[in-house]
C-alpha cells in the first residue's frame, strides 16, 4: 500500500473512533454531565409516580415481572431507594410545579447503578398535558455484533438522551431544546416525564431502537426481580412555577403596576409573562425602555414578568386591571 493511502486509513480510521465516543463521560471526569443528588442546581423532585412494571424476561412476557422496590421510591429526593421496571415497562412521573424550559439542562433522571460502566438504560419522554408524549432523541453507539451481558459493561461516551448512563447518586440531565417544537407540546409547562426501559437484547425480535435505528445494547438478560431500568429519581432544575413567594431579591420596576393595557420595563431585553402555575402567556423583546409592553390581550389578575438580558434575569408580580 501506498504511504499516501496507508495515511488516509489512518486518518479514517482515527476519527470514526472519534466520532464513535463523542458523548460526556463518566461522573466525575472532565466533561462530564453528570449532576449529583445534593446539587444547587436542583429546586424540586416528583412527587407523583405511577408504573407499570414488565416482565423480568421479555422472551417469557407472561412470566413474572420485576418486582424490587414500591413505585414510590421515586417520589421526592434521590436517596438510593429504587423501583425496577423491568423489561420495557414505563414509570410516569409528575410534579407539584412544572417543568419549564430554560437554558441549559431543565431536569435529571437517577438510576442506581453500582459502576461507572453497568448501564441500565431508559428512553425519556415529556408531556404537557399526560396525553400526548414526546421522546428526547436517543443514541446508542454500543457495538450491536456481541450481547452485553447480564452483568456487562456500556461505555458512557457511546449513550446520549438516555436515562441511567451515570451511576447512582449522579442524574442523566435532559435539555428540554433537544425536541422537536410541536403544537401539541408546551415545553415550558411539562408536567409528566415518562421513562422507557430500554430492554437491551439484540435479537431483533425483542430489541428496542434509538432515534437514528440502532439497537441499543445494554446489560441483558436480568432474570431478576430487580429486573431492567431502576428509577431512583427525577429531579427538577428549571421549575416553570414563578411562585408570589420566590420573587427575585432583584426586582424588576414595572410602570404602571397595577396596569391596564400595557407597562414599562426600566431596561431593554426579552420580557416574558408569565401565569401564577408557571405557564408562559406572552412574550415581546423591548430595545427601548420607552416602548410599552401590550397586554390588552390578558384577563384581570396576577402575573409574574421577567426581563431576561445580557446582565442577567428580574422578575416582578404584575397586576392586570
Amino acid at each position: 500500500m501506498k504511504k499516501n493511502s496507508l495515511n488516509l486509513v489512518l486518518f479514517l480510521l482515527f476519527n470514526l473512533s472519534v466520532i464513535a465516543q463523542s458523548y460526556a463521560p463518566k461522573a466525575g471526569a472532565e466533561g462530564t454531565t453528570a449532576i449529583h443528588r445534593d446539587s444547587e442546581d436542583f429546586t424540586a423532585w416528583a412527587t407523583g409516580v405511577t408504573v407499570v412494571r414488565g416482565p423480568q424476561n421479555i422472551t417469557n412476557p407472561t412470566g413474572d415481572v420485576a418486582n424490587f422496590g414500591v413505585p414510590e421510591n421515586a417520589i421526592d429526593k434521590s436517596n438510593g431507594q429504587i423501583v425496577s421496571l423491568g423489561d420495557g415497562g414505563t414509570a410516569i412521573l409528575t410534579f407539584e410545579n412544572a417543568i419549564s424550559n430554560n437554558s441549559g439542562f431543565d431536569f435529571a433522571v437517577f438510576e442506581n447503578s453500582f459502576s461507572d460502566t453497568f448501564l441500565e438504560l431508559a428512553f425519556v419522554e415529556v408531556s404537557s398535558d399526560g396525553v400526548n408524549y414526546f421522546r428526547f432523541p436517543s443514541h446508542s453507539q454500543t457495538q450491536t455484533d456481541t450481547q452485553v451481558g447480564g452483568f456487562g459493561s456500556v461505555d458512557p461516551t457511546y449513550i446520549n438522551n438516555l436515562a441511567g448512563k451515570y451511576r447512582a447518586s449522579y442524574g442523566t440531565p435532559f435539555d428540554l431544546d433537544d425536541i422537536t417544537d410541536d403544537a401539541l407540546l408546551d415545553k415550558n409547562a411539562i408536567t409528566h416525564v415518562k421513562l422507557i426501559d430500554v430492554i437491551g437484547t439484540i435479537d431483533p425480535t425483542y430489541a428496542t431502537y434509538d432515534s437514528y435505528g440502532n439497537i441499543v445494547n445494554d446489560p441483558y438478560a436480568t432474570p431478576f426481580g430487580s429486573s431492567g431500568f431502576d428509577l431512583d429519581a427525577v429531579g427538577v432544575i428549571n421549575s416553570a412555577s414563578l411562585s408570589l413567594n420566590h420573587i427575585s431579591k432583584n426586582a424588576l420596576a414595572l410602570y404602571p403596576n397595577p396596569a391596564l393595557t400595557s407597562f414599562y420595563v426600566p431596561k431593554s431585553g426579552t420580557v416574558s409573562i408569565y401565569s401564577v402555575s408557571g405557564r408562559l402567556i406572552h412574550e415581546q423583546v423591548v430595545n427601548n425602555k420607552s416602548i410599552p409592553v401590550t397586554i390588552d390581550q390578558l384577563i384581570s389578575g396576577v402575573y409574574i414578568v421577567k426581563l431576561s438580558n445580557e446582565t442577567g434575569v428580574n422578575t416582578q408580580r404584575l397586576i392586570k386591571k
